[in-house]
């Protein structure tokens, strides 16, 4: 059994280009004052092109940060993030972030917050309406070009929000749980749709989330956070070829990756402590019973 990194092996290593993002030994740490507080500790991970790698962890762990300072929203205290191995030194054009809220302009239309980067960018408007519009086709929305955003769902403002992301065609998409506000059936249309515009943009994308469910039926690799201080106990391959539907959270294989994660993430363990890793579990194309 393969996946869009290259198979098995090459999710598990990063894939042969593995270094278009790279994290080395990155910490952060806030000073309020009165305290410091250590809220991430030598994270260190690469994310070939083209891969979607979600990162998962209990709350509060540091996820987020961890996303901004992918960003460069936020700065590191320690260690070096690199993209396409160029320091990270703040934001970029050739990253696009959607947020847990749409953020989008109550005053501006649907057409309209999806090109407000690019006034923002300062580049001809109209070099990208069609674009928008293609965007706006492509998740649903054709019809609501001229709708402001009380006018929309919450699943509507976040299909906005994607396409304000992939305007300006970034290479590098970050998500930081942007679906984590949705009743379930609207957030399994959201995991579709986000299915559907990977697979044809095929952007390199960082997915923050809490579920687990919702990590394995989108990446290609999961990273696995523990508590604060925290870092990285696992990188996860997922081994499912692409396209993919929801309907494969019906297999053994999803509910065994599952309850894997969902150990790791309860007790907290080190790589090959207590149960033993996915690589463990899958042997060639056959699952084997988890011990």
């Amino acid at each position: 059994m393969t996946d869009a990194a290259g198979g098995f092996d090459a999710a598990l290593s990063g894939g042969p280009d593995a270094a278009f993002i790279r994290v080395d030994d990155v910490a952060k740490t806030y000073d309020t004052g009165r305290t410091t507080i250590e809220a991430i500790s030598n994270v260190s991970f690469q994310t070939a092109k083209g891969q979607f790698v979600a990162i998962l962890g209990p709350s509060g762990c540091g996820k987020s940060t961890l996303l901004m300072m992918c960003a460069g929203l936020e700065p590191v205290t320690s260690g070096t993030i690199t993209i396409a191995g160029q320091p990270m030194t703040g934001p970029r054009t050739s990253i696009g972030v959607m947020f847990q809220d749409s953020t989008l302009l109550p005053w501006k239309s649907v057409l309209e917050n999806i090109l407000f980067p690019i006034r923002i960018l300062r580049r001809p408007r109209s070099e990208y309406i069609d674009r928008a519009r293609a965007l706006i086709e492509m998740v649903g929305l054709a019809g609501f070009e001229d709708k402001r955003p009380h006018e929309l769902s919450g699943g509507m403002r976040q299909r906005v929000a994607i396409c304000r992301a992939l305007i300006y065609d970034p290479d590098i998409l970050l998500m930081d749980e942007p679906f984590s506000a949705l009743d379930a059936i609207t957030r399994d249309e959201m995991n579709d749709a986000l299915l559907d515009i990977w697979q044809r943009y095929t952007k390199t994308a960082l997915f923050v989330t809490h579920s687990i469910r919702e990590a394995v039926l989108l990446a290609d690799r999961v990273l696995v956070m523990t508590d604060r201080p925290s870092t990285i106990i696992e990188d996860v391959p997922i081994p499912f070829v692409r396209p993919r539907t929801n309907e494969i959270a019906e297999t053994v294989e999803f509910v065994r990756i599952c309850s894997h994660l969902r150990g790791l993430i309860q007790h907290g363990h080190g790589r090959g402590q207590d149960k033993p890793g996915v690589a463990a579990i899958f042997q060639g194309n056959k699952v084997e019973a988890a011990r």
